[in-house]
């Protein structure tokens, strides 16, 4: 008899998510054409499970429920049961999110939901308990109650259901009343509702738990300058950055000993996190940082952003390149390594601390990262007692003598080595094709202002990755993603296009390497044949070709990813401006027009829209640098300060060079500027007018010098 343990059909998967329940006792199926038609065969309702590889209670419900051997029976029995890793399928993901969303006021992950055997979903939630507890059903009595349901009248469930899933399309799919115009408005009610949100005292936004929201700073970044940084208005915003970044890099949510961010914390002080680190939490909270650094020249944003792309570039990046997903919020216990706990890479205890460190080492420590002997958690924070007696370190006291200062370096080096030698949380090596083109992004932009080519290297490097890997040249379309050498079999998204070309952009204005710029125009071109909404505006997320999903949705916010269409308008205005390409301009405007509803309903729930409508509303600078034997002090100009709204293309004097023919088959007004006499010379464009040809660098710098 083998010893083999029993596997179910997720074996053979290449999500590590879907791996990890590949030996339960369920009879999990992959989402696609065989299990929907098993339950349509079987008249049988799905349970559909979704979640992803480094979320702790999806953790915690496959141990209660998925390795149950009773509760598995009763869901085999009843039910065809579907796992979804929801960064592999965003499509199947914002779907039923939004139906529990929808029903229940509320989602997350574990999502759970049962689906007629057409997919129309009829109950929706998240983490079930395992047994019936303070008045909340238990999973099994729930897996009862709808297996009963459906048996006693299912087409009742189906006319339901349908009704549901019909209002919920009409809400979501309804053009927008409002024909009037966007304007300055709608950006001044953005900005008025973030001042409203924003945490006095605390930094971030909301007072609750605490997410580092890098988009709502990308655009308090934006109205700054536009508003002149110490204006009033300016200098209000720049307090809402620095207030929220400075909570973070000294806040809890930071890996001060490995570098890198968690997802978010329980609390409102940036203390207690949920210990997941996410790649693009990662990459969109590096460009903030360099940003505000490049405004105030202070030079603790620019050691946070370093210390965080340092973290991705030695743990969280392939040999090859690409960057993997996640690393995950459990870990094996220290003390008991059979058994995982949320933290436990992260988190100490003060006993270990004294027998790692000397009395005058641990006394710097412990004050410099708020070590407290009975562990400095609050139990509100931990209503599972998973942290008590634990210390999550913050950085509560600096050392304020250079005494000090080496004894606490010596002091984390020692605590660091000492954490290398605990088991590592699990690792999501799968390369998404969309977050890697957000590092990308941070990568190329962080470079120049923070001094360091190792980034430009490593962006060109995944880019190469990208394109060996994820790309078809024969129909210029991505796949979704990759691992352990095999690209998956799903197509790519709206947001793998649109975070790509993002990467592209940025990685071009780091390099002028057109052949950047020439990859970003060709996936512009199929994201728009694919997903682009002619009629109303806007890109869905899906192309229209499948059939197995009930609902064709667009994305019209940015939480913790920008949406598709924020960034798909951000990029076209780019491209627009760099191309001279006035269709490409139309569509942004057109996508921006889509968000009317959101803009004016919701003023920051879509911040990176507002950006746009900014840009829209006071058009974006091109800054043409012609030369004849290139312009490195003029592009450092450029390439040295947050310039929002400013995009820069070179063009070399020779007539052969590549950068040259590029532009000249694009735009006729850009390939007819030159140096002047051999000198580089700029260009400063806004619209179809430009200013007069600039020759020193000097003069440069203050032309483009955000206003103060």
């Amino acid at each position: 008899m083998s010893d083999a343990p029993h596997t179910n059909r997720l074996a053979t998967e290449t999500s590590p998510y879907l791996q990890q329940h590949a030996t339960n006792p369920v009879d999990w199926l992959p989402w696609g054409d065989e299990a929907l038609e098993k339950a349509k065969r079987e008249n049988k309702p799905i349970f559909l499970s979704i979640g992803y590889s480094t979320c702790h209670w999806c953790h915690v419900m496959a141990r209660e429920s998925f390795a149950n051997a009773q509760t598995a029976k009763l869901m085999n029995q009843h039910f065809v049961n579907i796992k979804v890793d929801r960064e592999e399928r965003p499509d199947v993901d914002s779907i039923y999110m939004t139906y529990v969303q929808a029903t229940t006021g509320r989602g997350g992950w574990p999502m759970s939901v049962f689906l007629t055997p057409e997919g129309t979903p009829f109950v929706g939630g998240t983490y079930f308990p395992p047994q019936d507890s303070q008045g909340r059903p238990g999973f099994p009595r729930i897996l009862s109650s709808i297996a009963e349901m459906w048996e006693k009248d299912a087409e009742k469930v189906r006319t339901s259901a349908e009704d549901t899933m019909r209002q919920i399309q009409q809400i979501l799919l309804a053009p927008s009343d409002d024909k009037s115009p966007l304007t300055a408005a709608q950006v001044d009610a953005s900005f008025d509702t973030f001042a409203t949100q924003y945490d006095q005292q605390h930094g971030g936004f909301g007072s609750y738990q605490k997410f580092p929201r890098p988009v709502a700073l990308e655009f308090l970044l934006n109205e700054a300058v536009r508003s002149g940084v110490d204006s009033g208005k300016g200098a209000r915003a720049m307090s809402m950055v620095t207030g929220t970044l400075d909570a973070i890099a000294t806040g809890g949510i930071t890996d001060h000993l490995g570098g890198g961010i968690h997802r978010y914390t329980v609390d409102e002080i940036w203390h207690v996190p949920h210990f997941e680190k996410m790649l693009y939490d990662q990459a969109l909270v590096v460009p903030p940082m360099v940003a505000t650094f490049q405004l105030t020249g202070n030079p603790r944003y620019a050691d946070h952003a370093r210390a965080t792309l340092d973290y991705v570039l030695r743990d969280m990046t392939h040999e090859d390149g690409g960057f993997f997903s996640a690393e995950d919020a459990e870990s094996p216990l220290p003390e008991n390594p059979s058994e995982k706990g949320e933290g436990a890479f992260y988190t100490w205890s003060h006993i270990e601390i004294d027998e790692l460190l000397t009395l005058e080492q641990a006394r710097v420590f412990n004050a410099a990262l708020g070590i407290e002997r009975g562990g400095n958690v609050n139990p509100a924070s931990d209503p599972h007692n998973e942290l008590r007696g634990l210390n999550v370190p913050f950085l509560a006291n600096p050392p304020q003598t250079d005494a000090d200062r080496q004894l606490l370096s010596e002091a984390l080096e020692i605590i660091t080595k000492a954490r290398n030698e605990r088991p590592r949380p699990h690792l999501d090596d799968k390369v998404l094709t969309s977050w890697n083109g957000l590092m990308i992004a941070a990568l190329a932009g962080a470079a120049h202002p923070l001094g360091d080519n190792r980034y430009l290297a490593a962006a060109h490097k995944a880019a190469a990755f990208i394109k060996a890997n994820l790309y078809d040249p024969s129909g210029k379309t991505l796949i979704r993603s990759w691992r352990n050498g095999q690209p998956s079999s799903t197509r790519g998204f709206a947001d793998d296009y649109a975070f790509l070309i993002h990467g592209l952009i940025e990685l071009y204005q780091a390099d002028f390497d057109t052949q950047w710029l020439e990859w970003a125009i060709d996936l512009q071109q199929t994201q728009i044949a694919l997903f682009h909404d002619a009629k109303h505006g806007g890109f869905f997320n899906t192309e229209a070709t499948d059939e197995k999903l009930i609902l064709r949705m667009k994305n019209d916010t940015d939480n913790a990813e920008p949406s598709a269409g924020s960034l798909s308008a951000l990029n076209l205005q780019r491209l627009a401006a760099m191309l001279d390409h006035e269709e490409w301009g139309d569509i942004a405007e057109e996508t921006i027009a889509s968000f009317t509803k959101n803009l004016t309903q919701a003023p920051s729930a879509a911040p990176l829209m507002a950006v746009a409508l900014a840009h829209q509303i006071d058009g974006l600078q091109t800054v043409v640098l012609a030369a004849a034997d290139g312009a490195d002090a003029m592009a450092a100009a450029v390439r040295d300060q947050f310039l929002p709204g400013t995009t820069t293309i070179q063009i070399p004097d020779a007539e052969g060079s590549s950068a040259r023919r590029f532009f000249t088959t694009r735009s006729e007004r850009y390939a007819a500027m030159h140096s002047t006499n051999g000198t580089a010379t700029a260009f400063l464009c806004r619209g179809k007018t430009c200013e007069p040809p600039i020759t020193c660098t000097d003069e440069l710098k203050a032309k483009l010098a955000p206003a103060t």
